[in-house]
């Protein structure tokens, strides 16, 4: 069957569309995505502002329509922290309903950290034993560890490279160049936040398999040296941590309108590369990581398995 995910998250809305059954691999064959930046539409006073809602409202209706046009039998739509966290993020969903026909279902945190990991397991399988996963988002942070497909601890933290970028360096969001004192003062933060995070994690047994999603952890593995997306999603891909501390004090030193320039990062998040690398080193450090596997498989191939495992026998 032909499956589609659209996936409303704090930087894009990205349409994903496969051919899959039930215990078979899914096959991509269509993928776009739009640049919102929904999460820079929500101002101070917690909403998401008119521009922002009619913004999703278009995207949302041209990924209908490619939906449609491929054959899609179902369209699976989903948003994370963006939406989730707006104070008027249920009344914009019911509007986007109305105007498009698509139910949008707010995923919670957690449930985000179980479905990568879900994603992640089913791509190493049972042999990669006890993972730990890990995936930035633009809003959030994902940490997921356990034996089985769904994994014994799932935890979400609000250190995602889009907002971290916005609250401690807007010099970078800006084009920029980061502030040396205000990546000291991100890396306090996100060291603080995740020490009882990563105590629960540590309790459930140290992981066989270390594994990082999210375009976030693809871009600083490129960056460190990692193949590109060229060579192919079987290519193993790792991202270490002495060259993660390499990678931070290169783009501490450079503007983020230069970082968009270099082969493999996108000029749209070329700005979050900072605080996101920042806030992978303290994952790393916070849970004694030494380096991570790079997996291709994330969060909308985590809702397409858990949606073909639904189906019984179909």
């Amino acid at each position: 069957m032909r499956l589609g995910v659209l996936d409303v998250g704090s930087n894009t809305v990205h349409l994903l569309v496969v051919d899959a059954h039930r215990g078979g691999h899914p096959t991509p064959t269509h993928d776009d995505r739009w640049l919102l930046r929904l999460a820079e539409h929500v101002g101070e006073d917690d909403l998401l502002s008119e521009a922002g809602e009619e913004a999703l409202i278009r995207a949302v209706r041209e990924a209908c329509a490619q939906a449609d046009e491929l054959g899609c039998e179902e369209l699976l739509g989903l948003v994370t922290s963006a939406i989730r966290e707006a104070g008027n993020g249920l009344e914009v969903l019911e509007r986007v309903r109305a105007e498009t026909g698509v139910d949008l279902q707010v995923t919670s945190g957690e449930d985000e950290a179980r479905l990568t990991f879900l994603a992640v397991r089913r791509w190493f399988g049972w042999s990669a034993g006890r993972l730990l996963v890990l995936d930035i988002g633009g809003g959030s942070l994902e940490l997921a560890a356990g034996m089985d497909e769904d994994p014994d601890v799932a935890l979400s933290l609000p250190l995602g490279a889009g907002r971290m970028t916005r609250r401690f360096l807007p010099a970078a969001a800006s084009g920029g160049r980061p502030d040396l004192s205000a990546l000291r003062a991100l890396q306090d933060h996100a060291e603080d936040r995740l020490a009882p995070a990563a105590k629960k994690l540590r309790a459930v047994g140290p992981p066989d398999l270390v594994v990082a999603t999210s375009k976030t952890f693809r871009t600083l593995a490129r960056l460190t040296g990692a193949a590109p997306y060229s060579a192919g999603l079987r290519v193993p891909r790792q991202l270490t941590a002495d060259g993660l501390g390499q990678l931070i004090g290169f783009v501490s030193r450079i503007e983020s309108s230069a970082l968009a320039e270099l082969q493999g990062v996108s000029p749209d998040r070329a700005h979050q590369v900072p605080a996101g690398a920042v806030v992978a080193q303290a994952a790393m450090r916070a849970l004694e990581v030494p380096f991570v596997r790079i997996c291709p498989w994330a969060l909308r191939e985590g809702v397409i398995l858990r949606r073909l495992d639904s189906l019984g026998g179909v």
